[in-house]
């Protein structure tokens, strides 16, 4: 690999704020940005609109393998396509988002767009994020985060994220998701939300998206400098 191209895996539980991190780190050094929660959300939302039942493994995995999920720059944020169809928003809907986790953890679901996202990073110069990129995904990565934060203060930044969107979830419900979300990704058997042992833990409950990505900037700074 390119001395000059990192493969930067960030992960986290949700709405630690991975995937805003991950896009301005991406932008700031011109890197591909692999959204593999967006993945995972398109293929989840395929099989509710085609009626099939969440962990009807054999019958998902047939649908993923006639399934097209791409990603192209969008201003201000990067769009993603299903079959060809925008479902930027669509995939962000509050079903999606409560069934993901279940789709996520078939093993032939994971098999597959693991595969797909190991090749988008197999010339570095790549920033993913997700529950499992440090662990499973790009396990030789150059730079792992692993950010956390307060289960409080991730449905508060979800309150305000669906506000913006029309979506008005009581807070006390939120916290309640998120919970739900945090035990099915790390008890799940096949690659389980857990922090490599080599990523660098950043809490990032009481600092700003700013804070955050200087900091992750300069510890690719550092590691672009020791190459």
């Amino acid at each position: 690999m390119s001395t000059d191209k990192l493969q930067v895996a960030i992960d986290g539980p949700a709405s630690a704020g991975k995937s805003t991190v991950a896009k301005l780190i991406a932008k700031r050094f011109g890197y591909v940005y692999c959204d593999t929660g967006a993945m995972y959300r398109s293929i989840t939302l395929k099989v509710i609109q085609e009626g099939i039942a969440l962990d009807d493994e054999p019958a998902i995995v047939d649908v993923l393998n006639h399934t097209t999920i791409d990603f192209k720059p969008g201003d201000p944020n990067q769009l993603v396509f299903l079959d060809h169809h925008d479902v930027t928003n669509a995939i962000r809907s509050e079903q999606v988002t409560n069934s993901v986790s279940t789709v996520a953890a078939l093993p032939g679901v994971r098999t597959n767009l693991v595969d797909q996202q190991r090749n988008i990073a197999s010339h570095g110069g790549v920033v993913m994020d997700g529950r499992d990129i440090g662990t499973t995904v790009l396990p030789d990565a150059d730079l792992k985060i692993f950010l956390v934060a307060s289960v409080s203060e991730r449905a508060e930044r979800r309150f305000k994220d669906n506000a913006e969107k029309g979506i008005h979830t009581p807070i006390k419900e939120l916290e309640a998701e998120i919970a739900t979300r945090d035990y099915k990704d790390s008890h799940r058997k096949v690659s389980p939300l857990v922090k490599a042992a080599d990523a660098i833990e950043i809490n990032t409950t009481q600092m700003t998206i700013d804070d955050v990505v200087a900091e992750i900037s300069k510890l690719m700074e550092n590691k672009l400098n020791n190459n």
